[in-house]
């Protein structure tokens, strides 16, 4: 277990599933804990009390992280709290999920805004406030749609795909700083997030058949991982994407043909 005591932890998107998940990780690790949300405060505040009762310090802000000027106030409200930052985890994701004949600039807008350019401009405010501590750590949750092409998701997936370049950039100009950046691309996971998919029944179902760990990643799987790329034993890993499925994007034997 990695000791996290007097670190401040910022997660966007926090008050449910991989975020949820990543604040609790992180407070029971001993960090105090930023939560973030936009529309669901019954569930942040939620998150906030679950960290209050491990005895860590919890601070709830509503933010649009996709808003240039929420974001700011977000990170303006952290400095004034806290004084400082050792980690950014950018959780917060949205995203048309819907066919490319289908698909709108506003949705093409909104998604790459909230899902990649919030990432680079929370990571440029985020850095002179590691800075101050000797340091820090930024993981960004991507997806294993930016590389694999799952059904209705392109916009979300381009989105993914700009944020894991967002990650190899800032790991290189923000290594001299002290501040590692990694990212994280978990499979599929029976989230509120699933919901917009057609038939997400059958795709939890499908699966879970051909993950070779035998079960689908859990977002508890999640937040330990990125808890170690925010650990000492993580700094010389930069700028990597580190995929979180259970094997399934591996597997492509149970779709093999078998020879006689």
């Amino acid at each position: 277990m990695f000791d996290f005591s007097n670190k401040i932890a910022l997660i966007t998107g926090s008050g449910r599933g991989i975020g949820k998940a990543t604040a609790l990780h992180f407070a029971r690790l001993g960090a105090d804990i930023v939560v973030n949300y936009l529309r669901k405060q019954s569930a942040a505040e939620e998150t906030a009390h679950e960290i209050a009762a491990l005895g860590r310090r919890v601070l709830v802000v509503k933010a649009d992280v996709g808003d240039p000027d929420d974001l700011n106030r977000l990170f303006d409200t952290v400095e004034a709290h806290f004084g400082g930052l050792d980690f950014l985890i950018n959780n917060a994701a949205s995203g048309y999920i819907r066919p490319i004949v289908e698909q709108k600039v506003k949705g093409w807008d909104w998604t790459m805004n909230i899902n990649a350019r919030a990432a680079l401009f929370a990571a440029q405010r985020a850095a002179p406030l590691m800075q101050r501590r000797g340091g820090g750590a930024i993981v960004n949750v991507s997806s294993i749609g930016s590389l694999r092409a799952l059904p209705d998701y392109v916009v979300v997936g381009a989105s993914k795909g700009a944020l894991e370049a967002v990650t190899r950039y800032c790991a290189v100009e923000f290594s001299p700083m002290n501040i590692v950046v990694n990212c994280v691309a978990p499979g599929i996971i029976k989230t509120d997030a699933l919901q917009f998919f057609k038939d997400s029944d059958l795709m939890l179902k499908l699966a879970l058949q051909r993950t070779p760990a035998g079960r689908l990643v859990e977002p508890q799987d999640v937040a330990e991982v990125i808890a170690f790329l925010c650990s000492p034993s993580a700094r010389m890993i930069r700028g990597q994407v580190i995929t979180i499925d259970g094997g399934w994007s591996i597997d492509v034997g149970r779709d093999w043909p078998t020879m006689s």
